[in-house]
């Protein structure tokens, strides 16, 4: 837990991809409202968040204590069986009849874990909307759904309950569709109540995230899931790199890596991916136990170590077509971190300038590296 979240013993880590109910990453498939077979629970007389006290909140509170500035970003896989069309946690679709049970259950979530301790920052409505798992919790839920559920129940709800402070984000799928994400911004209604879009990496190009900024430029984008695994092999801290100087040029205010913890064989998981890589790899054959950070660990580190939250990104020249893409950010306290990747296999030197002053550097092959300066007329 130090070393992902503590900003003075690991890398600070400060935003976080938090499962509401399992997940594909999970033991077990489970939500917070699970009744027999053939019973539904609309008054939500049943919900309780009490198992996830055993291992997940008190997790969720020691991340919080090492860093009080990490903001959690809450998904559903999926919604209590009863409530959707196939009586399953796999596959299916939300019933019209369940639209207000399902908004009064994230509500009731986000509630419950206040209350427990860890305040959720922000809501999605579904994980990866387009696509029904088999043999993994998901539903199907296409646009005009999302937006009658975030317009007519899902927002409504909120404000109600007052939780106006928790963010909305909307779609919470892959860059191949951008069209998802406009048919519901651009319904004024709907967009009352969604901060922004996100996005994930698994098909299509980032550009896709400049596509939304431009067009709706007053909300935000979050890119909230990406995983690494064995179908890298060799381009694994290349892709990793890109993904964090990509997402940040192209308007995402976070860069999430999905697994921040599993073993060899990717585990734990229930169904879904058996090849993804944690940031965090765990040997359980040892007793103890041993741990070792994975190259995500290194590349999320070269941002999270010296981009704080209240950065704003800044401009540098692009040069990922000289094969050193770069990102760069000016930190609250104007301090200025510049995020590099030298894609060449051999050494690259290059000069940087900034505020009418210079300085040269020279990076190594294949390799990615930070450049941090005070941005003042002294130094």
């Amino acid at each position: 837990m130090r070393v992902l979240f503590s900003a003075r013993d690991g890398i600070g880590l400060s935003i976080l991809r938090q499962p509401i109910g399992g997940s594909d990453l999970a033991r077990e498939h489970y939500t917070y409202d699970d009744v027999p077979e053939g019973q539904k629970d609309f008054a939500l007389t049943h919900f309780s968040v009490k198992r996830d006290e055993e291992l997940m909140l008190p997790a969720l509170r020691e991340a919080l204590a090492l860093n009080p500035q990490l903001k959690i970003i809450a998904t559903p896989w999926s919604p209590p069986a009863w409530m959707k069309s196939n009586g399953s946690l796999i596959a299916g679709r939300l019933k019209k009849e369940s639209y207000a049970p399902f908004a009064q259950y994230l509500v009731k979530y986000v509630e419950a874990y206040r209350r427990a301790g860890v305040p959720i920052w922000a809501i999605t409505l579904q994980n990866e909307p387009l696509y029904q798992p088999k043999d993994y919790m998901g539903m199907e839920m296409r646009a005009p759904q999302q937006r009658e559920l975030l317009r007519d129940y899902v927002g409504p709800a909120f404000a109600s309950a007052g939780l106006g402070n928790t963010k909305i984000l909307i779609y919470d799928h892959n860059w191949n569709d951008t069209r998802y994400a406009a048919a519901i911004l651009s319904d004024q209604a709907a967009a009352l109540y969604a901060a922004g879009a996100a996005y994930h990496c698994y098909s299509g190009d980032v550009s896709a995230q400049s596509t939304t900024h431009e067009q709706f430029p007053e909300k935000g984008i979050w890119e909230t899931e990406c995983s690494g695994g064995k179908w890298q092999k060799e381009k694994a801290f290349q892709q990793t790199a890109e993904l964090v100087i990509g997402t940040t040029r192209n308007w995402s205010r976070s860069v999430v890596l999905w697994g921040l913890v599993l073993d060899a064989d990717g585990n734990p998981h229930a169904g879904g991916c058996d090849t993804c890589r944690g940031v965090i790899a765990v040997d359980a054959t040892r007793q103890p136990a041993q741990f070792a950070p994975t190259l995500d660990y290194y590349v999320l580190g070269q941002a999270s170590k010296f981009v704080v939250p209240g950065a704003h990104r800044v401009a540098s020249t692009d040069l990922g077509a000289s094969g050193l893409p770069n990102v760069a950010f000016q930190n609250p306290d104007g301090s200025v971190a510049l995020i590099l990747l030298n894609e060449r296999s051999s050494d690259l030197v290059f000069e940087v300038r900034c505020a009418g002053k210079a300085a040269r550097y020279k990076v190594a092959g294949n390799t990615m590296a930070t450049l941090y300066w005070q941005a003042s007329e002294t130094n």
